[in-house]
């Protein structure tokens, strides 16, 4: 698969996003053309998908900017609507929130309207585990995707996230886990 390092939609999603990222935002634009690249080797889309894979990759996590919460799925979700109202793409908007809703669900997303949304689980799930759990992937493809976009601190700024859930709440698991 082609390794495609800058994909204009996602970086014109993010660059409002880049202040409130602040250092974070190398990370989190990596993580997202992580997850992309790992989702359209899992599933190839068409250009229309593919349009739905970014704006959904680039908003899948912005709530924990937009409101400073590990709880972030509804924010993150709310975020993504807004932009496709604004593009005029509402039609869009069930099947891009349940990519952001069902992203971290530790079982297989199963409706069968809507195959993106589980290939957008399994390929955050590769880049989420640092390619230890490929879903199928190579893992020279997995470790070219990760030496193209390096991880610039993003798994070190979610285990801060995820650290001080857990000292605040020792025996749940964190919001954004689903079953």
């Amino acid at each position: 698969m082609n390794i495609e390092t800058r994909i204009d939609l996602l970086e014109d999603i993010l660059a409002p996003w880049a202040p409130a990222m602040g250092a974070d935002g190398e990370g989190y634009k990596n993580h997202c053309y992580r997850m992309i690249h790992f989702t359209l080797a899992l599933r190839p889309c068409d250009e229309q998908e593919k349009h739905k894979l970014v704006i959904a990759a680039a908003h899948h996590d912005i709530g924990i900017w937009s409101d400073h919460t590990v709880d972030y799925l509804p924010p993150s979700r709310a975020e993504a609507l807004r932009y496709l109202e604004a593009q005029g793409q509402s039609e869009w908007s069930e099947e891009i929130g349940l990519m952001i809703d069902e992203h971290h669900k530790l079982t297989r997303f199963k409706d069968p309207r809507f195959p993106l949304v589980e290939a957008f689980r399994r390929g955050d799930l590769v880049d989420f585990s640092m390619g230890w759990l490929r879903q199928g992937l190579p893992a020279a493809f997995v470790r070219e995707v990760q030496a193209a976009f390096p991880n610039a601190g993003f798994h070190k700024m979610l285990m801060r996230s995820a650290g001080q859930w857990f000292r605040q709440h020792p025996l749940s698991p964190p919001p954004f886990m689903k079953w």
